[in-house]
């Protein structure tokens, strides 16, 4: 039985904005009823994005006072930190559900999130309430969320190879686990910022946020729920690295003796549509996958005693963000999780 359910998109000028639309587009049973804008209210969607003409040519941006949400069935927030959990309440106070893009509801602690993010929390009552969505993880409790707190795009590439690890309790505790991962310029957002600027990054490599990102308490938080503190012994390091899209982590882990991690993982994600395990020895690529809602996925032993490398890739607008956030929405109503996301990568 074919449902359409009515969308509508809150702060659809952004990256992961377009990406909601350039995929939704394709989905059977999604309609985008309203997109919302401040800056941009009163353009014609298409107008603003050429990509998308001929696709939505008839929806144009409204400023969020003026859009009338209540007919929608689910509401995306594609916005910047701080702005759903001040409009989400309302909407989910009237039964209609909610995936936030954005770092509101992610974190379960309120003061840790306000240590790390500039506000008060403005409706804590329902960070209690939000679901972690992480698909591969949370699916059942997903099922029946309301509010779905869809996962940073450094978490994701990070949590999705160490989840079966964790639940095994394969690494050895205390022991140093890094990640030290390399990121996109996308993944910064839509706003100017010189650091962004094509003569700023292009052809340059740094490191950032190395004294503490915001996303460091978000993989702790998912690590030390499957494994007790076995976030605390994270270090987290990201790269800017001259990418448009694009996500790698390597992961380095000490694993207790007969701990198999390479088919721990295998096992875990034979039946995730979205988790490509790869064969022993191979270095997953990010374009491998540009554009498609994919985590790939490779663990080697290193030289040293109970050492692995786990590599893992992601396009961090599609798998990081948009993508994951129609995986949600498929799996929040019970739709085929692989709706409108059979995307094949994009080479070159």
């Amino acid at each position: 039985m074919h449902m359409s359910i009515k969308i509508g998109i809150v702060g659809a000028t952004g990256y992961t904005g377009v990406e909601l639309l350039r995929l939704l587009a394709q989905h059977p049973e999604a309609e985008i009823i309203t997109v919302t804008s401040r800056s941009t209210a009163g353009t014609t969607l298409s107008d603003y994005f050429p990509s998308l003409r001929g696709i939505y040519d008839h929806l144009i941006f409204q400023h969020p006072d003026q859009a009338d949400l209540s007919k929608c069935d689910l509401v995306f927030f594609a916005t910047p930190n701080g702005v759903a959990m001040h409009e989400a309440p309302l909407l989910l106070t009237q039964g209609i559900k909610v995936i936030d893009l954005s770092a509101d509801y992610r974190i379960k602690d309120v003061a840790v999130w306000q240590k790390w993010y500039p506000f008060t929390h403005a409706s804590p009552e329902w960070i209690t309430k939000a679901v972690y969505g992480l698909a591969e993880l949370n699916r059942t409790a997903i099922t029946q969320a309301q509010l779905v707190a869809n996962p940073g795009c450094y978490p994701t590439c990070v949590s999705l190879p160490l989840l079966p690890l964790l639940q095994q309790q394969c690494l050895i505790h205390d022991m140093p686990l890094i990640a030290d991962c390399k990121s996109g310029v996308s993944g910064a957002g839509r706003k100017a910022n010189t650091g962004n600027l094509f003569a700023e990054c292009s052809d340059n490599f740094k490191a950032y946020g190395i004294s503490g990102h915001r996303h460091l308490p978000e993989i702790r938080q998912t690590l030390n729920l499957l494994q007790p503190s076995s976030g605390n012994s994270l270090v987290f390091v990201p790269h800017l690295t001259p990418l448009i899209r694009g996500m790698h982590a390597t992961i380095y882990i000490q694993v207790k003796e007969g701990c198999n991690p390479y088919q721990l993982i295998a096992d875990y994600y034979q039946s995730s549509p979205f988790v490509d395990v790869m064969p022993a020895g191979s270095a997953p690529e990010t374009r491998s996958v540009r554009g498609a809602n994919l985590c790939r996925i490779s663990i080697q032993p290193a030289p040293q005693n109970n050492t692995w490398i786990i590599l893992s890739v992601i396009d961090n607008l599609v798998k990081g963000a948009a993508g994951q956030a129609v995986q949600n929405m498929n799996i929040m109503f019970g739709f085929d999780e692989k709706s409108g996301l059979n995307l094949i990568p994009l080479l070159p």
